[in-house]
């Protein structure tokens, strides 16, 4: 299903907020005071997923603070997270979580050809060793909830055992929003530019997960 037939399920919950929402979205400083700081411009970036979520404020609360660590104080750098979050997005077909999150991937120092490496998956050629392992790590999870044997001993070799549990959890994270954001109908927020419609037929053509 692609991002443009998406019907919205449930109204995204936006500024301003009640008490209660505010008190939500709080277990998340960093979103809350760039969605409370743009949006009046018409419309802020990730405003509508985030809203989703705070259509129910108290299981947003406890979310948002799991998400808080893995956005924020997680032990893997922004680079190795937005790898992380745009493989899995992109296996998940989630259009609305990858086009956030290829915004965010080039702000934490991805190229553009890295951004369609990531498309093409851990064996596409000019991949760095460690990073071709961190895409075949969301890969081997998305399939089978379980990075092999192989390349948990490859990554074992760059990253501690706190990195290796912040990583999964990373994966795990936003798998579970690109759920939310499909089945509640996340539609991208007035002026953030939709999927090309050439990455859009790539995304949805791909072979579903054995």
């Amino acid at each position: 299903m692609k991002q443009t037939e998406l019907t919205p399920r449930i109204a995204p919950v936006i500024p301003p907020w009640d008490a209660t929402v505010l008190d939500a979205v709080s277990a998340f400083p960093h979103g809350r005071d760039f969605i409370l700081s743009t949006y009046k411009e018409g419309g802020a970036r990730g405003m509508h997923g985030l809203g989703v979520i705070l259509s129910h404020p108290v299981l947003a609360k406890a979310f948002l603070t799991f998400n808080n660590h893995v956005a924020t104080t997680s032990t893997v750098s922004r680079r190795v997270r937005e790898i992380l979050i745009l493989r899995i997005s992109w296996l998940r077909r989630a259009e609305y979580e990858f086009i956030q999150h290829v915004v965010l991937g080039l702000r934490a120092g991805l190229t553009p050809a890295e951004i369609e490496r990531i498309q093409q998956g851990p064996d596409a050629e000019g991949w760095d060793a460690v990073d071709a392992d961190l895409v075949r790590a969301v890969d081997e999870l998305h399939t089978d909830a379980c990075i092999s044997n192989e390349t948990y001993e490859r990554l074992s070799v760059s990253f501690t055992a706190n990195q290796l549990v912040d990583i999964v959890f990373c994966v795990g994270c936003y798998d579970l929003l690109a759920m939310v954001f499909k089945t509640f109908g996340a539609q991208v927020e007035p002026g953030v530019e939709p999927l090309d419609a050439a990455v859009a037929a790539r995304m949805h053509a791909q072979k579903s997960a054995s």
